[in-house]
């Protein structure tokens, strides 16, 4: 190695060391010395001997390391074996010697902490890459992409402010500190001050070797990354290679961001080290000999010429390759000064077109005199090491560890500056890197992550704006990324079309690969500065809408006539976000700076290229004056622009409209293709594009779709307004029916043909073209409205479609798309406004409902005042939603009474139209429009086919927009001149609407199809007035032309059209010869095919008054319905505005317009009086003809099916009813006992049982089993009680814990491990209960089934195919009545289930003989009246359900015996069973007996069932009677001293024994069905033992003083009558027996320590009994109320006690109750007190002798548990998320990617987590079964929801936190702050400890344990 580095020395050209040189070990051995020596001497003033010496070092040093690279680039292996010892050992020793060397021989962290000293931190300026957690403040921001880090954001304060956290996508640095981006208000405690003025000056020799150093070691770095780059073969370069040279890179990256830590100093050590533009020249010119510089040097010219970029020789500065020939010049130029390095295109390049305009070979380009400065030319080298390290981070596609260094740089503000212009000049290769990129998505991030720090400073952009052309260069560069993917475009003529336009399906835009850039060209428009250059350059805008023009008309849609389209493409998705992206939202960005009356001049501008760019698109696609056919494109952003540009001037700008609208031909164009889209869309909806399949629909909802429609349906829609109101409105009308397809529709005849349309669609384009009519008629969003007025509508709108949360209506309320625009949603202005339209409705909760949250709904006067059809319609996506909307339009008329039937939309007034749109209500007074009105009304009252309600709505709707938009008060005299005689040649004779609404019209020639019943000739008599006049004229060819016969008008839309837009061309056009343009009506006329057509007169003698009049008759149904309400109140004339009309149907509608009429004229007043004082005779019925009649008939038939079919519905839901009444009794609330499990009617001598699956009743029995549906659950909840009320809190930081010491699951393990270690183990096994853990819980939703049935129905799920939510393999189904989730069948025992009245009877025998009776039952084994021996069915199932239950559980949970497989086991878990059943509806009882009454669900209760079954495998145990504890309660036995130790383990002592195990294993052992007064002889017998405990824990918890005072207190009452039931002489008793052994002895200081000393009162001691015999009585009460069906009595909680014992008959019934109540009264020896104490006494005595300690803490049990709660949460969720999100799992030690935390026990989890699984069981899964038997209640951190497993199966259940909105958060996409819902919380809870998940949650998966 030493020789290598000598060799390696001795190359550097010239510098010999000055002094003999160290043999390379002797250095590593001595670097601090070395280093310091060095410092040293490069101090002195003169220090060349000193450079040159570390100069010598440095190159030996890092030489050392060169072979790695090779060995990386695998080109030179010989080179790699010179490297000996290994590269990696070269790489450390070259990284030791530099930090040896920064630190001048000190140590290097003492370094580091004396450079960060001088560090005047006044930017945090902290990296973080993707899925960091950031903030970002609102209100804060001065730009919108401000965020924080976590750190910065919690120690400023934002309280009350617009803030929200989220996970950073691609990467971000924090801004705080930094005012250009944020306000100072905002900045963090560290970040305030302005800490230039406190921090010391940098003392020269601290940094002094860095200086020298670090230059080297960057060179370094370089050379290693030239080294290693090799030019990729044809496929990219593989990404190994490079992945690998940046592993290797990777110490001296880090070593590079570290020293950018160290804080200000270094960081401005590294700027001018980066930035020196002489350091590099000398280090990397490649002159000199030093052979590897050289090498590097041509691998680096390499790369340049590679990458299509030119080295440049010195002196000559070469000109780029132009991309394409359309830009023009000025920009060319631009971008050449700009970028020259980057030349675009190498000439070899594929991309190279033919028209380069010369500009291809390389020639020198003059700019233009002085605009560009010609100094941009000479950047065309990397000048710096900062450039070239730019270069290459951009080649290796952006490693993260460069870019996070890079940015770690941008606290120094001249780093800033020098990386920005750095950055800005190599765009174009960026660009291009990123086209030809694998992974440009993760690079797209990258470059985001990099650009957004540099561009959203307004100062730093506008800087690089002027200085280096970012504006020239990102238009061209975006042009330039485009062009690659041009195709030719299809529009209208599709073979001599010369428009191109970008190719939807190309990776570049289904990728969105142009999104970087595209997001930097917003970014940097929203800073006024730069917006306003970009719209005074001509140039710039010039090639802007070149770009833009690429859009325009992409996508486009043929519509497929014969068959389904084979291949759906969703390229729509592309096309869709391209223009929302790369068009609308760079224009909101203009259009935002375009607000005052200052920026005309902007406007004009964009108008005059827009217009400009359009002229050449028509041009450029042929396009003449009709659309092509059956196709339709939703993109022309070149409209839109057009269309917003105009609105804001005349809404900010105070513009004249005219003055930036072209001529009416251009005009006539500009209207053709938004008015394409809007009839496509009625196609649509009309299903006539359905054969191309189901993405022409979803283009539809896109282009409606809130977060698109204002840049979308919005501006069209504006346009169209504009074109209308310069327009002539017969053009513009007529043009609409045509475009719709519905002109031959429109005709008096009562049959026509359609030559474009087929019938069925017809009805629904008439619908559609007349909804178009009235939205473009009634819009005012850009006509007029403020922006509040218009959120005010939007808001409206959506809350009127449903109600909505606060989110959703951010989300839908379209906002601005730029978000820079300023309207922020979320803003001052949205909150105000929503509460004035809305009203909050908090989350309601029902426990076991779906979880609601909090929505918004509207007020009722926003139903009665602003509810708006129209703009409903407009922003509806899915057409249910304005159904929807009526609906709840509807329901709410209902409520307030306003209108009872259904309603019509309502009619909203409208704001005032803005002057300059005035003209737009022309179209309502246009005579076209008014002869459609009156055709339609016309055709509707004549029944004519395909008009529906809706039709007749929006023509009403019409007339009612041209009336209240009427032009001033008519003259009545000039228009009653002269009868309807007077006018022969057109319908009407004025454009007026409330004029031509009186006018009669007499005759109408139409044409109709020969078989029309109109051309018929009738007899003469059908010619009188009131009929149709059917003449028939001679047929003439030429009828199209209007006929001047003085009888008839005829009318033909199109040729109305056709002349007009004549007339507009020749009054546009000079040159005549132009004008005839290719007639394309052709199209139109009628195929030969069709019938003749022949023309016939009709006779009408109607005015739309008089029809207006006679459909308020046929809608009401009654003649003369209508009365003019003005005769009998001439005020209303006045004041038309009633709210009366406001609401109500079609009559009203009618009535109002009416109303409406009368009072604009007085004509019209008269005219209506006139036509309501001839009684209309009812329009006559018309001659039949056979092929009505054959409609008709077909009617009738249709009708008496219907009544058929009613008639059989009727009688089937009836039977269905009763059927239900006798089958499903199970669920009505009146019968509250339905399954006879628990009637306490003694005289049923049998319960009889229904099958919910045959339906048959009947008893159980022996071979047919009747079964209860039951779900088997193992749970923990009991295990999870505690001592203290007050729930555990779930631990927010490193010092809280949680200990499970103090559960009850815990304390019983400690106690059974206790007595295993002393006691023999049988007898240990029945000492106490397990099942606290993992215990199972029985429940039932009372259903039974036969056995066998169940049997059928099992395999009968197994057959079906379908996916259930569980698995039937287990068991699994649920109740085929009420679908409850179960997975086992518990047997009925047959007989009567409550016993008959002998059984019941209290019989008057003495305790003793029952004793012995107890006794004598328990002997006998199997005295069953089952016999076990002969196997039946019955106890077949019964078996099958044991095995069930044991399998509920895991085996841990069963096996507490020291000999495994041991009967006892079996035993013990058996009547735990029992116990954990029993416990467990204590604590749904509310842990108390209080409340009383049945079971809480009486027929949902199973544990008489369970008893039996229990009690019969119980019984296959006997115990040996020798064991049997009953002796050892009843019968005084023989004390022999001596007996004691023989054995090696004794029995435990029978005061140790848990009483209520007991309990149940003496009532398990006795023959079923038992009898009462054996059962309250158990419970008096076990008293006594209780009471004995009680005192005997009392003894041992008091103090010395307190015993001895007792001792003899008692002493003196021992010979009173009732010594044995007074509790003083008893305890005294039991004091002085239990000290005869050595349990009081050990008497520590410590134990009193541990007893807090009480001043035991007798009040106390009492309380003290009475609350440890309470859990004994609860359990017992509850036992007996389910085996004999007895009512609990509810009672107070301090007589609690009493009231039990009685119940019990544990109270002798003389008691009296005046005196206070005394617990040992209830007591009642079998045997003498004092004897049987002793005796008792005396097995504990023994024990203590050896082990006092263990003796006393068994004495003690802890009896009063609290209920079970699950951990307590904080209230802000922010304190959980940021202790757990970045908290290591204590198991794998990583962070883990989906953390969870167990809310039951506090365990912090790996949710999924490969890293912590256990034979194939995820984290959580083994969790939830160790914690929680197999339910586990998660809360996800990173998604603030909480998961539920159970079992097998898990569920997602909601989340427990909410926002201020009463929302959910999921995934914490919103990021705002969440409280806890407290309810929901409860709600959670009561679940768990109801066992209830598996029944309230619906939607259960499979987690294959991966959870």
């Amino acid at each position: 190695m030493a020789a290598a580095a000598a060799a390696a020395a001795a190359a550097v050209g010239g510098q010999q060391p000055s002094q003999p040189e160290l043999p390379a070990s002797g250095l590593a051995l001595d670097k601090a010395a070395t280093a310091a020596h060095l410092k040293a001497a490069l101090s002195r003033p003169d220090n060349r001997a000193g450079a040159e010496e570390l100069q010598a070092l440095l190159e030996r040093v890092l030489s050392a390391e060169r072979p790695l690279a090779a060995a990386a680039g695998g080109e030179d292996a010989a080179a790699a074996a010179g490297g000996g010892g290994g590269p990696g050992a070269a790489e450390e020793e070259a990284l030791e010697w530099c930090k040896c060397l920064l630190a001048g021989g000190g140590g290097y962290d003492e370094f580091c902490a004396a450079v960060r000293a001088y560090d005047p931190a006044a930017l945090c300026g902290l990296v973080w890459t993707a899925n960091f957690v950031a903030y970002r403040c609102r209100t804060c921001g001065i730009s919108p992409c401000m965020s924080l880090c976590a750190e910065c954001f919690h120690q400023g304060d934002h309280t009350g402010h617009d803030f929200n956290m989220f996970r950073s996508q691609a990467g971000g640095a924090c801004d705080c500190g930094d005012s250009n981006v944020m306000r100072e208000s905002g900045f963090c405690k560290r970040h305030q001050i302005k800490s230039s003025s406190n921090i010391p000056c940098v003392p020269k020799d601290l940094l002094m070797m860095s200086e020298f150093v670090l230059p080297r070691f960057i060179f370094c770095l370089i050379q290693y990354l030239r080294e290693g780059y090799n030019e990729p073969a044809a496929d990219g370069p593989s990404e190994k290679d490079l992945n690998k040279v940046l592993q290797l890179l990777e110490p001296q990256i880090s070593f590079l961001e570290d020293l950018t830590k160290m804080g200000g100093a270094m960081r401005s050590v590294l700027t001018q080290v980066l930035t020196n533009q002489q350091n590099y020249k000398d280090l990397t010119s490649g002159l000199g000999e030093n052979a590897c510089v050289k090498k590097s040097h041509e691998k680096y010219l390499i790369a340049l010429k590679s990458s299509g970029l030119t080295y440049p020789e010195d002196k000559l500065v070469y000109g780029v390759q132009e991309p394409s020939a359309g830009t023009s010049s000025l920009a060319v130029q631009g971008f050449v000064g700009a970028t020259g390095t980057l030349g675009q295109v190498d000439s070899s390049d594929e991309d190279d077109q033919d028209g380069s305009q010369g500009l291809g070979k390389r020639k020198r380009v003059k700019l233009s005199s002085g605009t560009k400065d010609q100094s941009i030319m000479d950047v065309l080298k990397h000048k710096s090491f900062l450039e070239e390290l730019l270069f290459w981070t951009i080649k290796y596609e952006f490693p993260q560890k460069m870019v996070t260094f890079l940015l770690n740089m941008l606290p120094d503000q001249e780093y800033k500056v020098a990386f920005t212009k750095t950055f800005v000049q190599h765009y174009a290769f960026i660009m291009k890197t990123l086209k030809k990129s694998h992974e440009s998505d993760t690079m797209s991030n990258r470059i985001v992550h990099i650009s957004v720090q540099l561009f959203s400073n307004e100062e730093l952009a506008r800087q690089v704006t002027e200085e280096c052309q970012l504006l020239d260069i990102m238009v061209t560069v975006l042009l330039y990324m485009m062009e690659s993917c041009l195709i030719k475009s299809e529009l209208q003529d599709e073979e001599n079309s010369l428009h191109v336009v970008v190719n939807c399906g190309e990776a570049l835009l289904k990728n969105n690969t142009y999104w970087p850039l595209v997001s930097d060209f917003i970014n940097i428009l929203s800073h006024q500065s730069v917006a306003k250059r970009f719209l005074e350059d001509h140039g710039l805008l010039v090639t802007w809408m070149n770009f833009v023009s690429f859009f325009q008309g992409m996508n486009l849609n043929k519509r497929e006539l014969n068959e389904h389209v084979e291949f759906e493409s969703q390229t729509y998705y592309a096309a869709f976000a391209a223009e929302l992206e790369a068009c609308a939202q760079p224009m909101w960005g203009l259009l935002s700076h375009c607000k005052v009356r200052e920026t005309q001049e902007y406007t004009r501008n964009v108008v005059r290229y827009c217009l400009e760019a359009l002229q050449d698109w028509f041009d450029a696609i042929n396009f003449v004056d009709e659309p092509a056919p059956n196709q339709v494109t939703f993109h022309l952003p070149l409209h839109r622009y057009y269309a917003m540009f105009l609105s804001k001037a005349v809404k900010c700008q105070e513009l004249d409209l005219d003055s930036v609208l072209p001529d009416q031909e251009m005009l006539m164009k500009l209207m053709i293709h938004p008015l394409q889209i809007q009839a496509s869309l009625a196609e649509i909806h009309s299903n006539m594009w359905v054969r191309n399949g189901l993405q022409i629909k979803g283009q539809a909802m896109t282009y409606v779709q809130s977060h698109f429609c204002n840049s979308m349906i919005d501006p069209d829609i504006y346009l169209l307004q504009v074109c209308a109101s310069r327009l002539d409105p017969d053009y513009f009308i007529s043009s609409v029916f045509e475009r719709f397809k519905v002109v031959d529709l429109l005709t008096m005849a009562s049959q026509h043909q359609n030559t474009v349309l087929d019938a069925e669609h017809e009805r629904s384009m008439l619908e559609g073209a007349l909804t178009f009519l009235v939205i473009l008629l009634s819009l005012r969003l850009h006509l007029g409205m403020s922006d509040d007025e218009i959120l005010r509508a939007e808001m409206v709108a959506q809350l009127c479609m449903n109600d909505r949360t606060h989110s959703s209506l951010l989300d839908l309320i379209p906002e601005n798309p730029n978000p820079k625009s300023g309207i922020i949603p979320g803003s001052y202005s949205f909150e105000s406004v929503l509460s004035a339209v809305a009203d909050f409705k908090a989350p309601v909760f029902e426990p076991g409902g779906s979880m609601q949250q909090g929505m918004y709904t509207p007020k009722a006067e926003v139903w009665d005042q602003e509810f708006d059809p129209v703009m409903v319609i407009l922003r509806t996506v899915y057409r249910r939603d304005v159904q929807s909307a009526m609906d709840r339009y509807t329901a709410f008329l209902k409520q307030s009474g306003k209108f009872p039937g259904n309603p019509w939309p309502p009619y909203k007034k409208r704001t005032s139209l803005h002057p300059s749109y005035k003209g737009l209500m022309r179209l309502l007074h246009c005579k076209t429009l008014h002869i459609v009105l009156f055709t339609l009304l016309y055709k509707i009252l004549m029944d004519h086919q395909n008009l529906s309600e809706h039709v007749l709505c929006m023509v009403l709707y019409l007339i009612e927009l041209g009336l209240e938009n009427s032009a001033e008060e008519e003259s009545d005299e000039e228009a009653s001149v002269g009868g309807p005689e007077r006018c022969h040649d057109s319908w009407f004779p004025g454009s007026n609407l409330v004029s031509n609404m009186r006018h009669f019209i007499n005759y109408v020639r139409v044409r109709v199809p020969e078989t029309a019943p109109e051309v018929k000739r009738d007899s003469p008599a059908s010619t009188s007035s009131d009929n149709l006049g059917s003449f028939q004229s001679s047929r003439r060819p030429k009828v199209l032309q209007r006929e001047n016969s003085g009888t008839a008008q005829v009318f033909s839309l199109v040729a109305e059209r056709r002349k007009k837009f004549q007339e507009i061309i020749n009054r546009s056009s000079s040159e005549a010869n132009q004008v005839v343009r290719p007639k394309t009506s052709s199209k139109w006329s009628a195929p030969g095919s069709a019938p003749q057509l022949t023309t016939a007169i009709l006779e009408i003698k109607e005015s739309i008054l008089s029809l207006l009049i006679k459909l308020h008759h046929k809608l009401s149904g009654k003649q003369n319905s209508y009365y003019p309400p003005w005769l009998d109140d001439i005020e209303i004339l006045i004041q038309p505005e009633i709210p009366k009309y406001s609401h109500g149907d079609g009559i009203t509608a009618v009535e109002r317009i009416l109303l409406k009429a009368a009072s604009q004229s007085r004509m019209n007043k008269r005219i209506i009086e006139e036509i309501c004082r001839k009684v209309t005779p009812p329009v006559p019925p018309k001659k039949v003809t056979a092929a009505e009649k054959k409609t008709l008939d077909k009617e009738e038939r249709r009708q008496k099916a219907r009544e058929r079919q009613q008639k059989l519905l009727a009688e089937f839901a009836s039977r269905q009813k009763s059927f239900m009444e006798t089958a499903m009794d199970v669920d009505s609330p009146e019968n509250d006992i339905p399954m006879e499990i628990t009637t306490a009617e003694p005289q049923v001598s049998e319960a009889v049982y229904d099958c919910v699956i045959c339906g048959q009743s009947g008893p159980s029995s022996e071979d047919r089993p009747t079964g209860l549906v039951v779900l088997l659950q193992a749970s923990s909840v009991l295990g999870q009680c505690r001592d203290n009320v007050e729930p555990k809190k779930l631990p927010i930081t490193e010092e809280e814990q949680i200990y499970p010491w103090d559960t009850c699951a815990a304390v019983h393990d400690v106690r059974l491990s206790l007595l295993q270690r002393y006691f023999k183990d049988s007898s240990c096994l029945l000492a106490v209960s397990i099942g606290w853990e993992g215990g199972v819980y029985v429940q039932t939703c009372g259903h039974t089934l036969h056995i066998d049935c169940h049997k059928s129905y099992m395999e009968s799920l197994r057959n079906d195919q379908v996916l259930q939510g569980f698995s039937v393999d287990k068991g699994e189904f649920t109740c085929p009545l009420c679908r409850q989730f179960a997975n086992s069948v518990l047997p009925c025992y047959p007989g009567s289930n409550v016993e008959n009245n002998p059984w019941q009877r209290p019989s008057n025998k003495s305790i003793q003989d029952l004793i012995k009776e107890v006794e004598e039952l328990q002997g006998r084994p199997g005295a069953f009246p089952v016999s076990i021996s002969s196997e039946t069915n019955l106890s077949k199932e019964m078996e099958s359900v044991m095995k069930d239950i044991k399998n509920t559980t895991q085996k841990k949970y069963r096996d507490y015996s020291k000999t495994p497989g041991s009967p006892d086991n079996d035993f013990l878990f058996m009547y735990s069973v029992a116990r954990t059943n029993l416990e467990l509806e204590l604590i749904h009882r509310g842990g108390n007996l209080c409340s009383g009454g049945a079971s809480t669900a009486g027929k949902r209760s199973c544990l008489n069932q369970l008893f039996h079954v229990l009690a019969l495998h119980m019984r296959l145990y006997s115990i040996d009677s020798e064991y049997n504890p009953w002796r050892k309660l009843t019968q005084l036995e023989e004390m022999n001293p001596q007996l004691g130790y023989e054995e090696q383990q004794p029995e435990v002592p029978i005061l140790y024994h848990d009483v209520t195990s007991l309990l149940l294993i003496q009532i398990l052992m006795m023959p079923q069905p038992l009898r009462k007064d054996h059962f309250t002889c158990i419970v008096k017998v076990l008293f006594t033992l209780l009471y004995t405990q009680a005192l005997a824990e009392l003894s041992v918890k008091c103090s010395e003083e307190d015993r001895s005072a007792w001792k003899h207190a008692g002493a003196l009452k021992k010979s009173t009558c009732d010594a044995e039931k007074s509790y003083e002489v008893l305890l005294s008793f039991v004091i002085s027996e239990l000290s005869k052994g050595k349990l009081y002895h050990e008497e520590g200081t410590q134990e009193c320590a541990m007893v807090n000393p009480i001043a035991w009162s007798p009040e106390s001691m009492e309380k003290y009994l009475q609350d440890f015999c309470l859990p004994f009585l609860r359990i017992t009460s509850l036992l007996q109320h389910h085996l004999f069906g007895e009512d609990l009595p509810s009672c107070q909680e301090e007589e609690e006690f009493s009231v039990l014992a009685s119940c019990l008959g544990l109270l002798p019934t003389f008691y009296q109750t005046e005196h206070p109540f005394i617990s040992a009264s209830c007591l009642d020896w079998p045997v003498p007190a004092f004897d049987i104490i002793t005796q008792w006494c005396f097995e504990i005595k023994s024990f203590t002798e050896r082990h006092a300690e263990q003796g006393k803490a068994l004495l003690i049990q802890e009896s009063k548990w609290k209920l079970p709660h699950l951990l307590q949460l904080p209230e802000n969720y922010n304190t959980i998320f940021q202790y757990y999100h970045r908290k290591t799992c204590s198991v794998c030690t990583k962070v883990p990617k989906d953390p969870a935390v167990c809310l039951v026990c506090g365990t912090f989890v790996c949710l999924k987590g490969l890293c912590c699984k256990q034979q194939s069981y995820c984290e959580c899964v083994l969790h939830s079964q160790n914690c929680g038997a197999g339910t586990g209640i998660f809360l996800l951190i990173n998604a603030s929801v909480i998961i539920i497993i159970r079992g097998h199966r898990f569920c997602l259940w909601g989340s427990v936190y909410l926002d201020a909105h009463g929302e959910e958060d999921r995934d914490l996409r919103r990021g705002k702050p969440l409280y806890i819902c407290k309810e929901r919380y409860k709600v959670l809870e009561q679940q768990w400890i109801s066992h209830t998940f598996d029944h309230i949650n619906k939607r259960w998966g499979p987690h294959y344990n991966g959870l």
